[in-house]
């Protein structure tokens, strides 16, 4: 708790530079300039021991090929990054009559991989101008120089952190879905547990190396806390991680986040962190993962996308979207096909996190229960956890995890485990935002133990994928003349559609006997059009664990609104004065 007090006490002096800031800018706009200077404030804390050694190498190699300049560069700061002006931060703020010029000048001197992928994609050149308009740039850059964002004082770990707690400060200063880019990092520290359980090369340490991806990365939480299991666990196993992000400040920052945690250039982390849209151009065409984790957004609409999806989906097989297309409004099932077509045929394993959405939203037939059905019937889908409301920073509503798993053990095959942790919380002594709850290290211990053992209990229930499974039957009934007699052509019945309906038949139930059983007593006449059977799927998990309450007694009842009367007189005859 101490390490977390310890980050947002940071990230709350960074943010209160802001107030600096104020008449010039409006509130919702200060992370345009925060978020960029906390980034560059944190490569030049990491660059400033070998500043001057840099510096003083690059007039003899400056006329050399880029390639080679790189090379011996980075050689001498120890990453893939590095920056050849004459300035730092803290000799730009002692020299005021030229800052405006020494920092165009500074930035000029970034590495190429810093200066496009990371300040452009902030594209801090606007605010750079506007606070040189505003007379501000000189007293934002003393500010920043006094914060001490160097390796010693701030690890990597807690900077991730730090940029997470901005990102969510700024979203909600812009009243946006701060959501989309933090997931609290005890979820993800549950996801990533769930994955790596069953994993026989990290139960055994075996020396190897596992690629983790997540097609909607933000700042990159769910990567680094993936990551940092394998280092806290002291595993020999190298961890290469993928991520694509479509929003540009958060790529930037993860983009950021994953070149300081490279040892070198030939282990430049970043390189594998791409910007675009996932669903329409996909960065990592044909590559397969052994993990992925991700909590892509929900109940955002793909119009934007829609050409590029619908290609895939008529491509079959061939493209990620085969399986079904859910509503234009919702994208999430989408982010989860993509999942699925990029998991390990052999190894891999995913955890995402959903809404409710996808449990059931479509009839038979519909994009949306195809995708389940696809994801059923090749008995992808390993577990399902509900996870305790109000755990999120933006929404209080019903999430889950969903575990797809391409290397299911034989008990495990053709079925899904279904997990109600949702009473498994700590109550939080202060709200933020919608996050009213934590899951404690102890609730995470008790949902791995109930995947782990598998077993069917109040909080872990086991099924076969065709539980979930149903035929929708159209149940004709005759048209019938005035005389009340059926309307034959060609010697046959003709349906009434005023009298059409239809019922869902269970999978493992023969329809035929359930036709006799459940339609011929009431309606003797009624006929199934078997050309119209269509099998769906969904999966019901509220109604699993529904517990039936009996009522209370009515005398109970009774007595209590008889002590109600009895209050409301009391409290009457006071304000009468009776």
């Amino acid at each position: 708790m101490g390490i977390t007090n310890n980050i947002s006490e940071q990230a709350n002096l960074i943010w209160s530079i802001a107030e600096k800031l104020t008449g010039a800018y409006k509130p919702h706009e200060y992370g345009l300039v925060i978020l960029p200077l906390t980034v560059i404030r944190r490569f030049d804390s990491i660059l400033e021991k070998t500043h001057d050694e840099v510096v003083k190498k690059y007039p003899g190699i400056k006329i050399k090929p880029e390639q080679l300049q790189v090379v011996a560069l980075n050689k001498i700061t120890g990453h893939p990054f590095y920056n050849t002006s004459n300035f730092t931060f803290k000799s730009i703020v002692e020299n005021p009559n030229q800052v405006n010029k020494n920092f165009e000048k500074y930035l000029d001197g970034f590495s190429k991989n810093i200066r496009e992928e990371i300040i452009g994609k902030f594209n801090f050149s606007e605010q750079l101008k506007r606070l040189k308009e505003k007379d501000l740039l000189l007293i934002v850059l003393q500010e920043f120089a006094k914060a001490d964002l160097s390796p010693e004082n701030v690890s990597n770990i807690q900077m991730g952190y730090i940029f997470e707690e901005l990102i969510r400060k700024f979203s909600e200063a812009h009243n946006e879905d701060a959501g989309q880019h933090y997931t609290p990092r005890e979820v993800i520290e549950l996801m990533t547990e769930l994955l790596f359980v069953d994993d026989e090369d990290i139960i055994n340490k075996k020396e190897c190396s596992k690629s983790i991806y997540d097609p909607a990365c933000g700042t990159g939480g769910m990567l680094s806390v993936a990551s940092e299991y394998i280092e806290n666990h002291n595993l020999p196993i190298i961890v290469d991680c993928y991520g694509q992000e479509l929003n540009d400040e958060t790529y930037a920052i993860c983009k950021a986040d994953m070149l300081i945690k490279s040892k070198d250039i030939k282990d430049n982390k970043a390189e594998n962190i791409r910007n675009g849209n996932t669903l329409s151009e996909d960065k990592f065409g044909g590559q397969y993962f052994d993990y992925i984790l991700s909590n892509p957004p929900f109940g955002r609409e793909w119009k934007n996308e829609k050409k590029a999806v619908e290609k895939e989906f008529d491509d079959g097989a061939k493209g990620r979207f085969g399986p079904g297309l859910p509503k234009i409004s919702d994208s999430q099932m989408l982010f989860m096909l993509n999942i699925i077509a990029k998991m390990d045929k052999q190894n891999g394993k995913a955890a995402v996190i959903h809404n409710g959405s996808p449990l059931f939203t479509g009839d038979a037939g519909s994009g949306t229960s195809n995708i389940r059905k696809y994801i059923l019937e090749n008995d992808l889908l390993d577990a399902i956890i509900a996870l305790p409301n109000d755990i999120f920073y933006n929404t209080g509503i019903a999430t889950y995890i969903w575990i797809f798993n391409n290397r299911k053990t034989e008990y495990r095959k053709n079925k899904v485990q279904l997990i109600n942790a949702n009473s498994l919380f700590e109550k939080r002594r202060k709200a933020l935002g919608n996050k009213r709850n934590d899951i404690s290290e102890e609730n995470i211990k008790q949902i791995v133990d109930l995947y782990s053992k598998y077993d069917s209990n109040d909080l872990s229930m086991i099924f076969d994928t065709k539980d979930f499974g149903y035929t929708t039957i159209t149940v004709e009934r005759p048209l019938k003349d005035e005389n009340g007699k059926p309307v034959l052509k060609n010697g046959k019945k003709q349906p009434d559609s005023s009298l059409r309906d239809t019922e869902n038949v269970p999978l493992k139930e023969d329809i035929q006997e359930y036709f006799k059983r459940e339609v011929l007593p009431f309606a003797p006449d009624a006929w199934i059009d078997e050309k119209k059977n269509v099998v769906g799927y969904e999966i019901p998990f509220t109604r699993y664990f529904y517990k039936y309450e009996a009522p209370k007694p009515s005398a109970e009842i009774m007595d209590e609104i008889k002590l109600l009367e009895k209050d409301l007189m009391a409290s009457l005859s006071q304000i009468m004065g009776e």
